[in-house]
């Protein structure tokens, strides 16, 4: 199956791809293993991304498209994977469109996961470190059996910079202004499987492979 897998941070997403990539067979493709694997292998597209980068500018539109059409004509993406991360924007959904029908295949799912924004905000908000060790606690979902201090080492547990209110408010309205348009634009193709996130994550597994017919 050749599946995109969109949704706002802290919804679930690097799991679900863990899982479905697993039940399905297929590869799970970010933007980050996208440009990792083209610059590892040197290829002309990573090489002229890399430049890019080096500057402290964005990859344009360009560049990405064609790193992302050199990864899905790779053999491992023959039977199907899962795009994550990409795309972002209308432009590159148009152009990745254009890929698919060059390599002669058609998406066959858009997979949106769904979350209300205050319960984004109490995980991504919830989100404890240890200072000394790095050890990571949630408050709700898996908190420190000792309270304010690491299990492991005693040190005291810090809410990041970017695990403020404020911070996450900002990254979940930026993701619904970027997002919106190109939720709309998958509607519109009848390709879009909405999905609620809130639920156990089995729950939410099994709600995206009943609609796209693997429940069986």
């Amino acid at each position: 199956m050749r599946l995109i897998l969109v949704g706002p941070p802290g919804a679930g997403k690097g799991t679900q791809a863990e899982v479905l990539t697993k039940k399905l067979a297929i590869p799970h493709i970010s933007t980050g293993d996208m440009f990792r694997k083209a610059l590892k292998e040197q290829t002309p597209l990573g090489m002229e991304a890399k430049g890019y980068m080096d500057s402290g500018q964005l990859v344009p539109d360009s560049v990405t498209i064609g790193i992302v059409k050199e990864r899905l004509a790779q053999p491992d993406c023959a039977d199907g994977f899962l795009l994550d991360g990409f795309p972002r924007t209308i432009p590159q959904a148009d152009a990745l469109e254009v890929t698919l029908s060059e390599l002669g295949v058609k998406l066959d799912g858009v997979i949106n996961i769904q979350v209300d924004h205050s319960e984004l905000l109490a995980r991504l908000t919830g989100r404890r470190v240890c200072s000394a060790c790095g050890a990571t606690y949630h408050v709700i979902s898996s908190p420190s059996k000792d309270g304010d201090k690491c299990q492991g080492c005693q040190a005291a547990l810090i809410q990041r910079s970017d695990d403020t209110e404020a911070t996450v408010g900002n990254r979940l309205n930026v993701y619904n202004q970027q997002t919106a348009p190109l939720v709309e634009y998958y509607q519109k193709k009848s390709i879009l499987l909405n999905i609620d996130g809130s639920e156990a994550v089995e729950k939410v597994t099994s709600q995206i492979l009943k609609k796209l017919g693997r429940d069986k």
